[in-house]
């Protein structure tokens, strides 16, 4: 790394260098200098990560620059193929007026009617409903007396319905918008007074009627040969948590806990119990479930590009390129190499671990001080020596057709929830955090069958299930 043109790296190389040759020094100048190019040298790796060599979001990069817009040649808007959004004119208006033709307006002369020219706008109309229902009572000739049934549902003098319930659950657990804002929402547009209070309750209720979707997406997950697996920091009333992630194509299910490790998976209740492959990005816990294991390529990629960029490890750049190659291969062979095929790829990717272990090589086993545990790695022996070890995790994509490059799903279904960390700040409570995870399941396993959020929960509160829990 070069700063203000001065070669970071030859020159920490030099002191250090120095310091091995000099003689003169103290034991605790020496260990002290030890310290501080120690801490230089973690600074200066912190200072060059970015988004495409670590897992941090591009909105940190130093500098954003937006990249121009690359011209296409193509015109603007619907391409050919393209299906369309088009207003078409619906049967069956709401409201219709017929326009009669001023006639003294015309010409002199004879007129016969030829039918209308008709069209049509659409629009919004916003405003409560108010539904009253008078139960019928009638007295008998000693005063007792009959109440007709109300219907099923309808048990106070003045209470919201079905539709305030889902608006609401809507814009907080799916749009994510804050409660005051949802309360001036309906007290600005509908005339309708909701309380932070009662958002807060329809949202328990939502939790509480998904009790059984909780227990059916566990066991529809437990059972998929595939399964991705992601974890992300939360703060949950101000304290570090972290929300896991497991899903599907077809499913998703969301859990808090205070841990990131075994002790909040086994509690999830869906990976202790799964022996399929587990996608997932390394994180060692993981590799205590599943029979087999798929790791994201995604975070190699990065990782490879941070080796070459801060390290100048010319092996890291040769891998990310022979990574992409069989991405793309595999692509076009439709999801799975022959077998032939992928052996000559296992080769060039041995081959080139092996000639990395000249440029990256492992520390001197004989500048061991102690005698316990393993001598200090550098970031990019670290990777190597996973890359090595793990050969058959990181291939895997190239031999088996239903497991993917890199563990995008999980990536994609975690990232909403990342936007509600970002609008709300935290959970106030743990129970809040059980309730949006639940909901986010729901709606994110109804969203991937086709169903939409206001379907989903207007199904939910009329106590009907999805079709698609009744067929899958």
């Amino acid at each position: 790394m070069t700063v203000d043109n001065v070669n970071v790296e030859t020159t920490i190389k030099r002191v250090q260098d120095l310091l091995v040759t000099e003689t003169n020094l103290s034991p605790a100048i020496k260990a002290s200098l030890e310290t501080l190019l120690l801490l230089v040298t973690i600074l200066l790796n912190r200072l060059g990560l970015n988004s495409k060599n670590s897992s941090k979001p591009p909105s940190t990069d130093p500098n954003r620059v937006k990249r121009p817009r690359v011209q296409s040649g193509r015109k603007p808007g619907g391409q050919p193929g393209h299906t369309g959004t088009t207003l078409q004119q619906v049967p069956d208006p709401d409201e219709s007026f017929i326009i009669e033709i001023d006639r003294a307006t015309l010409p002199h002369g004879q007129y016969r009617q030829a039918g209308y020219e008709t069209r049509q706008v659409i629009d919004l109309d916003i405003g409560r409903v108010v539904t009253e229902w008078k139960a019928e009572v009638l007295e008998d000739s000693h005063g007792k007396r009959y109440v007709a049934p109300f219907p099923e549902g309808v048990i106070r003098p003045m209470q919201y319905g079905i539709g305030v319930k889902v608006n609401s659950v809507y814009m907080s657990q799916y749009q994510l918008i804050p409660y005051n804002r949802i309360e001036d929402h309906f007290q600005d547009q509908l005339q309708i007074p909701v309380s932070n209070g009662s958002i807060c309750n329809f949202n328990k209720e939502a939790h509480d009627r998904l009790e059984a979707f909780d227990e059916w997406v566990k066991k529809q997950l437990t059972s998929s040969p595939l399964v991705h697996a992601d974890e992300t920091g939360i703060n949950i009333g101000g304290v570090r948590s972290w929300l896991h992630n497991a899903s599907t194509a077809k499913y998703t299910c969301y859990y808090p806990h205070a841990k990131r490790g075994s002790l909040a998976l086994d509690e999830m209740g869906i990976l202790s119990e799964f022996q399929g492959i587990l996608c997932h990005d390394h994180w060692k816990p993981y590799f205590n479930y599943g029979a087999f294991h798929s790791l994201c390529n995604a975070h190699h990629l990065r990782e490879l590009e941070r080796a070459w960029e801060q390290d100048g490890q010319q092996w890291a750049q040769q891998m990310s390129a022979l990574l992409k190659e069989i991405n793309k291969a595999t692509h076009e062979a439709g999801g799975r190499l022959e077998i032939r095929e992928s052996e000559l790829y296992r080769k060039r990717y041995r081959d080139l671990l092996h000639e990395a272990e000249k440029e990256c090589p492992a520390p001197d086993e004989t500048k061991r001080k102690g005698r316990r545990g393993k001598l200090p790695r550098t970031k990019s022996r670290n990777l190597l020596e996973r890359l090595r070890d793990f050969e058959s995790d990181v291939l895997r994509f190239m031999d088996e057709k239903d497991v993917p490059f890199s563990n995008n799903q999980a990536e994609n279904d975690l990232r909403m929830t990342k936007v509600q960390q970002k609008i709300s700040g935290c959970f106030r409570s743990l129970e809040g955090a059980k309730i949006f995870c639940r909901i986010r399941s729901y709606l994110s396993t109804c969203r991937k069958h086709g169903v939409t959020a206001s379907e989903a929960l207007r199904l939910l509160f009329e106590g009907r299930s999805p079709q698609f829990m009744l067929t899958d």
